[in-house]
Order: structure tokens, then C-alpha cells, then sequence
């Protein structure tokens, strides 16, 4: 493992709980319009990605143009379900807490979504000032731009940069940009998925529990430092 000066956490699937919950509410609320979708299909072409670029994907595979009600509903349900079921992932604030180099968040949410959700889960103060969004870039994932901007606004060269991911497409915008990637896997959304579609982008390390973190990459604890 080289040298790491900034860890970039993607947020959704990563740093919350909410990906499961996402899809939940998109399979629903496409059926609603006639469209049926799986998890499956969901996981493959959505992770990662923004809403234009889902609503374009719909558009492509089903010929099927939503109307902009659509939005407005899932956003509204979607919401819902998270003042509900919203939770971070197991561990990952500890992790935070013990990082001896700098951190950010960089994601695919609009930043509306992205406030709230942080909100909801008390994380807002730990990424106070320190958040990249899709709508501040042209290209989302999987260009590159989102972690270069995140790593630019941070002042730190992108190959001396950690990016945990847990989607095809967070993994090839991380590796596109010459950053280092791991992949977290222990999302609810990913629990009985089939990933082996996904190895056509290799990540350089691969962890279930944030308690593998440290052991993963020891040297970017606080505990480490001075060894």
C-alpha cells in the first residue's frame, strides 16, 4: 500500500445504510409506472450513479420516459423511508475517529438528500465542510471528476488519495483517477448479490466490516503514527 494522505468515503452504501433502502423504493415505485426491475438490475446499472443518468438508463432499456411526477414521489417516499430505517454503517464512525490523516466524502447524492441523510443519522458534524457532490462536477461516476475535485478541494494529489467504494462504478471513477481504491462490501444491498459481474474493475483491497479496516491498512490509524 503506498502512501495515504486522504481517505475519500463515497456516502451511500459506504458510509450509511441506505442503498437497500434506495433500491426498495425505486423497484417500487417503477412498478408503479409498469416498469418491473430486480435488485439485481438495480445493483448492476445504478450504483453509484445519479438520477439523470438511472432516468436515462430506464429510457434505454425499457423505452420508457418517466414524467417529472416521478421524481417528485420517489424523492418524497424515499425520504420517508429514511426517517425511518435510515442507519450508518456498523463501525464506520469509529474508523473516522482513529483515521490519522484527513478524510472527505464525495457522492453521488444531491445535496439535499445528502444533508438530510447525514442529518438523520448524527454524521453531520463529522463532515461539516468536508463533502463533494455530483452536482458540482460535469461528469459523475464513472469519470473520474467527483474524487478529483474531492481531492482537489482538500489539497492532496490524487495518488497519494484512499477511496472506499462500494459500487462498479465508484471503483472505476477511483481508479480513473489514479487514487487508490478498497471496496466495502458489507452494505445490506449487497448481502445474496451475485458480484462476480463486478470484476472487471479490480479495487486494491476488498473488506466486509469496517472492523478490518486498521488491519487492511495499518499505518492509517492514529495509533500508528510515530512507528
Amino acid at each position: 500500500m503506498g502512501s495515504i494522505d486522504l481517505v475519500i468515503f463515497d456516502c451511500d452504501g459506504v458510509v450509511i445504510d441506505s442503498e437497500h433502502i434506495s433500491a426498495r423504493m425505486l423497484i417500487a415505485e417503477l412498478a408503479r409506472r409498469g416498469v418491473e426491475v430486480t435488485p439485481e438490475y438495480v445493483s448492476r446499472n445504478f450504483l453509484g450513479r445519479s438520477y439523470p443518468v438511472v432516468l436515462a438508463q430506464i429510457r434505454g432499456d425499457y423505452g420508457v420516459d418517466l414524467p417529472p411526477e416521478f421524481e417528485v414521489d420517489y424523492r418524497r417516499r424515499l425520504l420517508e423511508a429514511f426517517e425511518r430505517d435510515l442507519v450508518e454503517m456498523p463501525g464506520v464512525r469509529k474508523v473516522i475517529g482513529d483515521l490519522a490523516v484527513p478524510y472527505c466524502l464525495a457522492t453521488s447524492s444531491s445535496p439535499q438528500r445528502l444533508a438530510r441523510s447525514l442529518e438523520i443519522c448524527g454524521l453531520s458534524e463529522i463532515f461539516a465542510g468536508l463533502t463533494t457532490t455530483a452536482s458540482e462536477v460535469q461528469r459523475g461516476k464513472p469519470a473520474p471528476d467527483l474524487f478529483l475535485l474531492a481531492s482537489e478541494k482538500m489539497g492532496v494529489a490524487p495518488e497519494r488519495c484512499l477511496v472506499i467504494e462500494d459500487s462498479l462504478n465508484g471503483i472505476r471513477a477511483g481508479l480513473a483517477a489514479g487514487m487508490q481504491v478498497w471496496r466495502f462490501t458489507g452494505g445490506s444491498h449487497l448481502r445474496g448479490i451475485d458480484l462476480s459481474w463486478t470484476s472487471e474493475a479490480t479495487p486494491h483491497g476488498q473488506f466486509a466490516s469496517y472492523d478490518e479496516f486498521f488491519r487492511m491498512g495499518a499505518t492509517l490509524t492514529a495509533g500508528a503514527v510515530g512507528r
